[in-house]
């Protein structure tokens, strides 16, 4: 019985003293919010600011800015419930695009492209990782993903 009412008594001493902070912080006006009471700050010159983003150059290309995004499909690709195969016969090791258009198509390890209409970007975006080179040509890309 003792305990409880030592934790009792505790506990609203320790209420009191947030109780008090808390009241001495709405009294007093914070150095970047002024109140009523502060002289309002003197406006930056306008040639002193600067952009808030990076240089050019350390950028990376908008979606706009490129024709499309290609990754690796080891894995049978399985849509609708079904796996797809090229009509070659290949059903794994795709290289799948997802073009600016937001078409998704695949190409097969024997070079054929088809596109699939099942597929679509936010598939494409659920199942990709983040992009780890930008390419300047089609073939450079292949030939950096392995095909």
């Amino acid at each position: 019985m003792f305990r409880r009412k030592r934790a009792d008594r505790e506990f609203r001493e320790a209420q009191r003293a947030g109780q008090a902070v808390l009241a001495m912080h709405t009294e007093l006006p914070l150095p970047d919010c002024p109140g009523p009471r502060a002289a309002p700050a003197p406006a930056a010159p306008e040639s002193t600011v600067m952009p808030d983003f990076l240089p050019a150059d350390f950028r990376a290309p908008s979606r706009q800015d490129v024709s499309g995004f290609m990754m690796r499909w080891d894995l049978p690709l399985v849509i609708d419930g079904e796996v797809h195969q090229c009509h070659c016969g290949a059903y794994r090791n795709w290289i799948v695009f997802n073009m600016r258009d937001d078409s998704v198509w695949l190409r097969c390890e024997a070079g054929h492209e088809v596109k699939e209409s099942r597929l679509d970007t936010a598939w494409y975006n659920r199942n990709s990782g983040p992009v780890d080179h930008f390419h300047a040509t089609l073939d450079e890309g292949l030939r950096h993903l392995g095909h």
